[in-house]
């Protein structure tokens, strides 16, 4: 049997906060393309233009630095002209820009698309704005939608998205990787995330000072960066915690499954931003469960789905700081319950997130799509 020639089309060429995509690059079958360069792909896979000629590239910037415009016929063509060479018998667009973007060159060219949106794609008031007539007609021409929360499908309906269409289809994490470890003996705090509104890492250094009045020996490590990173270092060293808070940076996948077996928490207190933006389904929350660890976190978006509030860690409001505190104190009063709620969390993972699961649901609904070529 032919494999499935699949298209894969990314805003990024690399982003380490970006592992969703990946693991689709990486576990979906067939014979894969990998598209990249923003909204609408600008390179191939062997990183060579997609527009096929100076002037035309010149003639693209033009339309889109100086008229502006977001429907631009030589960029479309240079799409349609790739899809159809390589025999593409269906589209996976990473994010719903991506998707709203590249919908009509997809139907030029006659191919299938499936859109995945990711979180920020689905929420940000001035980004849903300004797409809101593109994502309509993606949504009509699309044939599935994925959503990685219950709250994002919702959402999507309310966009317009016919509900036969949309797809739940969480993220899912490696197990075999992943795997249980023992909690440390020390209370090592892990929080893993871009320094970002939707993040609130203010919120998470605040509450765990809390904790630190019961537990001083108590350590929170914070790996990640972003624009948040100085009012962060800042905070730290006003509430004097600067040796009871180590930031990281960025750490690779190695690194950080050392950390996880060396920790004997995950917290995360995600919400939505000022601007609207929020979580899909955390990765990191998924990867940290894997492990075994009892997660601290908010009622906010796939989180409510991921962590079983009271059986495989504590889930609190946005915003409560207080709470976070307390649920933070509670786990760390009692290692059997901590070791309790790591064990279940691990065995949610494997009964609902294992990734090749998922990744089979995403395959199923890709090779349906490629047998309801338009005419």
């Amino acid at each position: 049997m032919d494999l499935l020639k699949l298209c894969i089309i990314k805003p990024n060429k690399s982003s380490y906060s970006e592992t969703f995509i990946q693991t689709h690059i990486e576990g979906l079958s067939g014979d894969k393309r990998v598209l990249y360069g923003g909204d609408f792909p600008l390179y191939k896979p062997n990183g060579q233009f997609l527009i096929d000629s100076r002037w035309k590239i010149l003639r693209y910037l033009f339309e889109k630095r100086i008229l502006q415009r977001r429907d631009i016929n030589i960029r479309n063509q240079a799409l349609v002209r790739y899809l159809q060479q390589e025999n593409i018998q269906v589209v996976l667009a990473e994010y719903g820009t991506v998707g709203a973007t590249i919908a009509k060159a997809c139907q030029l060219a006659k191919v299938p698309l499936v859109i995945h949106f990711h979180g920020v794609d689905a929420h940000r008031y001035a980004l849903l704005k300004t797409f809101r007539t593109l994502y309509r007609t993606a949504f009509s021409y699309a044939s599935a939608i994925i959503a990685v929360s219950g709250d994002m499908r919702e959402q999507l309906i309310q966009m317009g998205a016919d509900p036969a269409k949309v797809h739940l289809i969480p993220y899912g994490v490696n197990t075999d990787l992943f795997q249980q470890v023992r909690l440390s003996k020390q209370l090592n705090f892990l929080s893993i995330g871009r320094l970002v509104d939707k993040k609130a890492p203010l919120t998470t250094i605040a509450a765990f000072e809390k904790v630190t009045r019961q537990f001083p020996d108590a350590h929170l490590r914070m790996v990640g960066d972003g624009p948040l990173q100085k009012d962060a270092q800042e905070l730290v060293k006003e509430m004097n915690l600067s040796k009871q808070v180590t930031f990281t940076g960025v750490l690779n996948r190695e690194a950080i499954l050392g950390l996880m077996h060396d920790s004997y928490c995950y917290i995360q207190h995600s919400v939505r931003a000022e601007d609207g933006d929020m979580e899909g389904t955390p990765n990191t929350i998924l990867e940290a469960s894997a492990v075994g660890l009892p997660i601290v976190s908010t009622r906010h978006a796939g989180i409510k789905e991921a962590v079983i509030d009271g059986l495989t860690g504590f889930l609190v409001d946005e915003h409560d700081l207080n709470g976070m505190a307390e649920k933070m104190i509670e786990i760390a009063t009692s290692r059997d319950l901590a070791k309790k709620m790591g064990t279940a969390a691990r065995q949610h993972m494997l009964q609902h997130y294992n990734i090749s699961q998922q990744i089979a649901k995403l395959d199923t609904i890709l090779k349906e799509a490629s047998k309801n070529r338009p005419a």
